[in-house]
Parts: structure tokens; C-alpha cells; sequence
């Protein structure tokens, strides 16, 4: 994981509802699971937004795009080979955070860098939880 200090990041409130729609889409595609049930994948857009109608858009936009399958409750991601680096796409910070995904309070947050934006900061379990590797 990389380390990063003094550099301004907008947070995940700061994003318009097109780009947290993008951010919620890259999450998925970067999902290291072949399927996963639909409360984990909302589990994890929940770390974009908690708005049920910009949940249900960005699956939407996903199956759109053919990165996911949805069926029974499913979730099958569609694109192979598709996951983060934690050495370059993992940015490690000190400061005061609270983690997006339990609350925790953390003195080192973890972003994860998408094509879209960073989202976090997590914990470390957490962002491995996020991306499925846990």
C-alpha cells in the first residue's frame, strides 16, 4: 500500500449524484468475487450512499454496462481479471477518520483509488471487506 500525506481529497459527500453513480460502478467492477448475495453488493455501495433510488441506479447502470448479473438475489460479476492493486490502487493516510464502512474511529485511513474518485477512508479489515477479500 502506498502512503500519501498533505493532499486534499473530496469526500465521498462532496461527489454529485454522477459521480458517486461512477464510484458505486467501479466498486462493483473491482468486487474480487465471483458472486456475491444482493444485501453483501448493497453492503458495499452503502460505502458510496445510503440513497435507496442512487442504490438501485448504480446496479442498474452496472447491469447496463455488463459488469454484473443480477439473479435470485444475486450478484455475478461479469468482469474477470478486474480487481485493485492494493500496492498502487491502496493510498494509506494518518489523520483523525472514521471508517465508512463500521464507523470505527481510525488514526490510518485506507482509500481506494477507482478511474472514478477514492473512496474511504476504511480500516484495514474493512477495506478488504469492501473489495471482497474477506
Amino acid at each position: 500500500m502506498s502512503t500519501e500525506s498533505n493532499t486534499t481529497h473530496p469526500t465521498v459527500a462532496e461527489l454529485d449524484r454522477t459521480e458517486r453513480v461512477e464510484l458505486g460502478v467501479d466498486l462493483l467492477a473491482h468486487v474480487e468475487t465471483e458472486s456475491l448475495s444482493l444485501s453483501a453488493a448493497v453492503d458495499r455501495i452503502e460505502t458510496v450512499t445510503t440513497n435507496p433510488a442512487l442504490t438501485r441506479e448504480i446496479l442498474d447502470t452496472a447491469e447496463l454496462r455488463g459488469i454484473i448479473e443480477r439473479e435470485d438475489g444475486r450478484i455475478r460479476t461479469r468482469r474477470g481479471g478486474t480487481y485493485v492493486r492494493f500496492e498502487r490502487q491502496v493510498v494509506k493516510r494518518e489523520g483523525d477518520y472514521e471508517c465508512r464502512r463500521c464507523g470505527a474511529g481510525l488514526s490510518t485511513g485506507h482509500f481506494v483509488k477507482f478511474e472514478a474518485g477514492k473512496l474511504g477512508p476504511f480500516g484495514p479489515s474493512c477495506v478488504k471487506k469492501v473489495l471482497g477479500r474477506e
